[in-house]
């Protein structure tokens, strides 16, 4: 644990000055785009904060590679530099988006090739854990693999609307999933837990915390779309990595007698609910966009104004109040999970859910149960006058 917890201080820490270099060269050379209308900032800011990210990325890999204990997450290095090699295009792609603003097709194109890349290179949904269903086919385990992490970098990317929202979304999106990856490792009975979804989750927590500083409110700068879908495409890569290979046998869940065939069904599906849960705000944002915009005829990539994150600013959130309802429902989804993985009996899980979805529904529904208590406040100082 402490080795991870060391490569992703260093992370943070390299994130966070190369985010002040990066920061510093964008204003010297007026390296930001103009504001478009369903921008929430008021003020040109530089776009450039995913080059310091994956700088941070490639320095946390120098880091690991040569760490006697992380050094074996590189015995296959073909996977490393694949996946090194897939977030640099997707990092040019992006910063050039930024920047000059290139078509739909093109971002999209290059996102198949990235997913490709790394699914090429072996880390692709082998099996599914539920009753021990593989996939099928390689050619089927490929063409998924690449959907899933298609559609992860999109939907992470969709939600990228607001100052610190993406970041720290990731970043307890990230902490629940390295938890979830170490206590998984430890149930199968493996004798070393380091492995690649680790390090890639240590090193998501390192850049996500170094770059959080400089994007918090009043952001003084943003990931763009590079940093959006390099948090995407590693979070998405480290999800299949270790969950579309396990063994639901091994996972060592509810071996007693008198519970097995709950405990069973339940650890099984717990691999695949997790990594879902942890990104169900980012998912459910992109499907309903992509819904919305089909039905009006447009490309499902045609920007709007209607996202989740806009939606709550007209409720009357401020920023920061849309913000924290991010992290609320992120926080109460995937924090029940993971407790369903951990403790038994599993009413401990199903009532801490319970209980935070009634809180985060009153803190999202704020602004209008203050705005409703107001006006029949308003109607009785009326009605005596």
């Amino acid at each position: 644990m402490i080795q991870y917890v060391l490569v992703a201080a260093f992370t943070a820490i390299i994130t966070a000055v190369l985010s002040f270099v990066v920061w510093k060269f964008a204003l010297r050379f007026k390296l930001y785009p103009p504001i478009r209308e369903r921008d929430v900032h008021t003020r040109p800011t530089p776009r450039l904060g995913g080059v310091a990210m994956f700088l941070g990325v490639v320095a946390a890999f120098i880091y690991a590679q040569n760490n006697k204990f992380l050094g074996h997450t590189f015995d296959d290095p073909g996977q490393m530099y694949a996946i090194l090699g897939a977030a640099a295009l997707i990092v040019v792609v992006g910063v050039l988006d930024d920047l000059i603003d290139l078509d739909w097709m093109i971002k999209l194109a290059a996102q198949f090739i990235a997913a490709g890349i790394i699914a090429f290179y072996g880390i692709q949904i082998y099996s599914l854990p539920i009753a021990g269903l593989t996939v099928g086919s390689s050619t089927a385990s490929f063409v998924l693999t690449v959907f899933v992490l298609v559609l992860v970098m999109n939907a992470v990317n969709f939600i990228d609307g607001l100052d610190g929202l993406v970041a720290g979304v990731c970043l307890i999106a990230n902490g629940t999933f390295f938890i979830y990856g170490y206590l998984l490792v430890r149930s199968m009975g493996q004798t070393s837990y380091f492995n690649v979804p680790l390090l890639l989750s240590a090193i998501l927590i390192g850049i996500c915390a170094g770059f959080l500083p400089f994007n918090w409110h009043p952001a003084r700068m943003f990931m763009g779309d590079a940093g959006a879908l390099l948090i995407g495409l590693l979070m998405a890569t480290s999800a299949v990595a270790i969950t579309g290979q396990i063994d639901p046998s091994a996972l060592g869940i509810g071996q007693e007698a008198a519970t097995v065939g709950r405990s069973q069904l339940i650890g099984a599906f717990i691999p695949i609910i997790l990594p879902v849960a942890i990104l169900v705000v980012p998912l459910l944002d992109f499907s309903l966009a992509v819904y919305r915009r089909l039905r009006a005829g447009k490309s499902p990539f045609a920007a709007d104004r209607k996202h989740l994150h806009h939606r709550l600013l007209d409720m009357g959130h401020r920023h920061f109040g849309a913000v924290l309802v991010f992290y609320a429902w992120t926080i109460v989804i995937s924090a029940a999970c993971l407790m369903a993985f951990i403790f038994q009996p599993y009413w401990i899980a199903v009532t801490f859910l319970v209980l935070g979805v009634i809180g985060c529904t009153v803190l999202t529904l704020m602004p209008v149960l203050r705005a409703r208590h107001e006006r029949r406040r308003q109607e009785r100082l009326a009605a005596s006058a």
